[in-house]
Formats: structure tokens, C-alpha cells, sequence
């Protein structure tokens, strides 16, 4: 984050403007084309530098002030992690005892999506098993009718 507080890409379009904007009364009267560059220039820069800086104040509130990074500390055999979001502490056997509770539900997880994995394998080899018996039931259906027609015609 350095001293600049994520605010570089305003300060080095600032400073760029700043320099455009000290130069220009040096060129005014060089070149008339030169003079029109600067007319372009200036404001635009300004701008620039402008939006660089809402853009990053933005990104600061919706990110809360919260710098991207947390701090470690370490007293005595208990480590520490500071978060700089909310300050609290929490230590290293709490988040081993949170970490087991998570592996235990993802453990459960697993087991729930294996058995509804086996009930979909399941289902389906009935829907294949019923798409069968139907086209079974089709063809003495028709081969009913067949012989109902045949036996019409003697």
C-alpha cells in the first residue's frame, strides 16, 4: 500500500498535469499548434486525475478502508491473527477446532451427494427399465392389431 495509500495512479496523473499545466504558458507562443495540444491536454489530464481519484476513494468504501493484507502476531507459544477488519483475535487451536468442524461437514457433504449420486443412477436405470416394458407393450400392441386385421380378411 506504501505511503501513497493506493492513490498512485492519481498522483502520477496529478503530477503529470501539474507539469503540462506549468509548461503551458512557456509554449503559449512557440507554435500555434503547440498551444492547441495544450489546450487539449490540460483539461484532460485533470480529469484524468480527477477520476483516478473518485475511482480509488470508491474502491475504498465498498471495500470498507480494509487494507488487502492481515497482520500476524505472536505472543509467547499462542499465535495470533489480527484481522484489520474488525480486530479481533483469533488463535491458531481455534482455528484448527474451526477448520475440523468444516472438514467434518464436508465429510457429511460428500457422503449426501454419493448417496443421491447412487438414488440418480438408480432412477434412471428404472426410467430405462420402464422405457423398455413400454415399447414391449407397444409391440403386442400392435402385433394384436395385426391379427385382428388378418383374422378380418379370411
Amino acid at each position: 500500500m506504501g505511503y501513497a495509500g493506493n492513490h498512485l495512479a492519481t498522483l502520477v496523473t496529478g503530477v503529470f498535469a501539474a507539469v503540462l499545466t506549468g509548461l503551458w504558458p512557456w509554449f503559449m507562443d512557440f507554435a500555434p499548434l503547440l498551444n492547441f495540444v495544450f489546450i487539449m491536454a490540460v483539461p484532460i489530464t485533470w480529469f484524468m486525475a480527477f477520476t483516478c481519484w473518485i475511482s480509488q476513494k470508491s474502491t475504498d468504501y465498498m471495500h470498507n478502508h480494509a487494507p488487502a493484507h492481515s497482520e500476524e502476531q505472536h505472543s509467547g507459544n499462542v499465535q495470533t491473527i489480527e484481522t484489520t477488519t474488525t480486530g479481533a483475535q483469533i488463535s491458531i487451536s481455534e482455528i484448527k477446532r474451526i477448520q475440523n468442524e468444516l472438514s467434518l461437514e464436508l465429510n457429511s457433504v460428500r457422503e449426501s451427494v454419493k448417496i443421491k449420486d447412487s438414488e440418480i443412477e438408480r432412477l434412471n436405470q428404472e426410467i430405462s427399465n420402464l422405457q423398455t416394458l413400454v415399447q414391449i407393450e407397444s409391440l403386442k400392441t400392435e402385433l394384436a392389431n395385426l391379427k385382428m386385421l388378418a383374422s378380418r380378411k379370411k
